[in-house]
């Protein structure tokens, strides 16, 4: 009566269960080449996912530009304040005081910047496409026997986004010319009004020395580039969708008390709490088995062979 309660059980567990008969050939839907005191059940393989990574641009490249202002030097220039002229002895020449203008510093220019202008945008990224998974349902019905099975939803999950800010030039960096006027200076100098009429002396001409600014070397700009700046955003991918195949199961031929207890000591050694270690398969053990098997990605549904190998359960002991 233990093993016959113990098939039942998984039953419960993974929906339909089969037992393979020597006289019955097996039906198209049903798992092929199954021998004599062999179970079977419908079991889920979960979904396999890939994880990927992909380089997005939180802001462009941009350049900046720095601008060398002009050097100049001062410098001792001499101009002529009186030219030269003659003198008459008898008739002594006259003059007159006339104004000229000098250049002190000549025209020039500077470059001004105009500084770059940014905008910050927000752009959405996909990390997670739309998906259809299976999921429990439920009828009016819920269960006649143990031959009814049990009712699944394709249910559509939306695709998930993320929005990531960048920073975009809304205008570039630049210049503007500037022109500086030249600075003059005002001399004055004595000219012949009128020249003497007889003896003729020559007067040398008189000069000055004047400080003023020439340009040594001139206004210059120099652009620097600003790399882009990016990030990477992690997308998880699936790859595969879950999927019910018929696995081997425990069943009557291969059950025994000393392996359920192995089972659960096996779970409880892993942090899995089976409850009493008594070689009964009870609700507690049958929820322990399903937690490590969603933990481990094993498929769900039954006590399949596969599940007690992970555990290093040995049947045939």
């Amino acid at each position: 009566m233990r093993i016959v309660a113990l098939s039942l059980s998984l039953a419960l567990v993974g929906g339909s269960v089969f037992t393979a008969s020597a006289q019955e050939a097996p039906a198209p839907d049903l798992p092929p080449n199954a021998k004599a005191g062999q179970c079977f059940a419908r079991v889920l393989l979960p979904a396999k996912f890939e994880t990927t990574t992909e380089k997005v641009v939180l802001s462009e490249a941009s350049a900046r530009v720095e601008v060398t202002p002009p050097k100049y030097e001062w410098a001792d220039q001499k101009v002529v304040v009186k030219e030269a002229t003659e003198k008459i002895e008898v008739v002594p020449a006259t003059y007159e005081w006339v104004e000229e203008k000098v250049v002190v510093k000549p025209a020039s220019f500077k470059l001004v910047e105009v500084p770059a202008a940014y905008d910050t945008v927000e752009e959405k990224i996909e990390i997670r496409p739309a998906r259809k998974v299976w999921k429990n349902g439920r009828g009016p019905v819920e269960r006649v026997d143990d031959a009814t099975g049990e009712i699944m939803c394709l249910v559509e999950e939306p695709a998930e986004f993320e929005t990531v800010k960048k920073r975009v030039i809304k205008t570039p960096a630049t210049t503007q010319k500037v022109e500086i006027p030249a600075v003059t200076k005002v001399v004055k100098k004595r000219v012949v009004k009128t020249a003497a009429t007889t003896k003729k002396v020559a007067i040398p001409a008189e000069h000055k020395t004047v400080r003023v600014q020439k340009l040594v070397t001139p206004a210059a700009e120099k652009k620097i580039e600003i790399p882009a700046k990016t990030d990477t955003v992690t997308r998880r991918k699936q790859i595969s969708e879950p999927k019910l195949e018929w696995r081997e199961i425990l069943c009557e031929t291969n059950i025994r008390p000393d392996t359920i207890q192995a089972l659960q000591r096996a779970l409880k050694g892993k942090g899995y709490d089976p409850g009493p270690i008594d070689g009964v398969v009870g609700a507690q053990t049958l929820t322990a088995v399903s937690n490590y098997q969603k933990k481990q990605g094993l498929p769900t549904g039954g006590l399949t062979l596969a599940t007690l190998s992970s555990l290093g359960v040995n049947v045939n002991q």
